[in-house]
C-alpha cells in the first residue's frame, strides 16, 4: 500500500499547486451528497469543495450498521482465499466507521456562472474503515468465554464519473477499479478436551475491487 499513497499525496501536492497557480476569479461551490447504494450495509455522507475550475477536495464520513455484505464476500463467495474465524452473527452485528479523502480532475467541464464542478471527472481515492465485531459468549465445562474480533480496511480507488447539475440538484454516477486491504484480528476460545485453548489469530486480504454506483445531493 505504500506506492498508491505515495501517489495519491504526490497527486495533492500537485493539486494543491494548480490551486495556488490558478487565479481565475468565481464562486467556489460547496456540495453535500449521500451514496444510496451504499445502505444496504452504511450510511455515507461526501462534501465537495471546488478549489479551481478544474479541481475539487472531497470528504466522506460513513457510519456502518452492519458488516453483512463482506460475511457474505468472505464466507459464502469461495475463490480459495482464506477465510477470517469471524462467525455469521458477528459479521451481521459489526458496527463502524469509515473515512475518506480524495481530489477530482474534472476533465471536460461544463463551466456556468453558480458551478464549475460539473462534467466528466477522474477521482483517486483513499479510504479507510474500521469495524468492530460484538464479542460472542460460549461457555466451556460452565466457564464463560468471550470471542472478540475486529477489521481495518485500506484502500485506493481510481474512478471515472461525470457529475451532472441541475439548478440546486446534483447527480453523480461513477465506475472505478482498485485495490482494499482487510486485516482481521480476532481471539477465540475453544474446548480443548475440557480445556479452554485461547487463539489469537490475524487474517490478511488483499483483492482487487470493481465501483459502479451514485451519489445524489444538493449545492449549498
Amino acid at each position: 500500500m505504500k506506492q498508491p499513497l505515495l501517489v495519491i499525496c504526490l497527486l495533492c501536492l500537485s493539486g494543491m499547486s494548480l490551486y495556488a497557480q490558478d487565479k481565475t476569479p468565481f464562486h467556489r461551490s460547496t456540495f453535500i451528497k449521500v451514496n444510496p447504494a451504499r445502505l444496504i450495509n452504511q450510511l455515507e455522507f461526501s462534501v465537495e469543495q471546488e478549489l479551481t475550475s478544474r479541481l475539487s477536495l472531497e470528504l466522506g464520513i460513513a457510519g456502518i450498521y452492519t458488516d453483512y455484505p463482506d460475511y457474505i464476500l468472505a464466507r459464502k463467495i469461495d475463490i480459495g482465499q482464506k477465510k477470517p474465524d469471524i462467525s455469521t452473527e458477528q459479521f451481521v452485528d459489526g458496527r463502524g466507521l469509515g473515512f475518506s479523502a480524495s481530489l477530482r480532475w474534472y476533465l471536460v467541464t461544463q463551466k456556468d456562472d453558480i458551478s464549475r464542478a460539473q462534467g466528466t471527472y477522474f477521482q483517486p481515492v483513499l479510504l479507510y474503515k474500521k469495524v468492530f465485531y460484538p464479542n460472542e459468549k460460549i461457555n466451556i465445562q460452565g466457564t464463560e468465554y468471550e470471542n472478540t474480533g475486529d477489521k481495518d480496511v485500506y484502500a485506493i480507488q481510481f474512478l471515472l464519473g461525470r457529475q451532472i447539475t441541475r439548478d440546486r440538484f446534483i447527480i453523480d454516477p461513477y465506475i472505478g477499479l482498485g485495490v482494499r486491504a482487510k486485516v482481521y484480528d480476532y481471539n477465540n476460545f475453544y474446548d480443548n478436551n475440557g480445556v479452554a485453548d485461547s487463539r489469537d489469530g490475524r487474517l490478511i486480504s488483499v483483492l482487487p475491487s470493481l465501483h459502479l454506483g451514485i451519489k445524489i445531493g444538493l449545492r449549498l
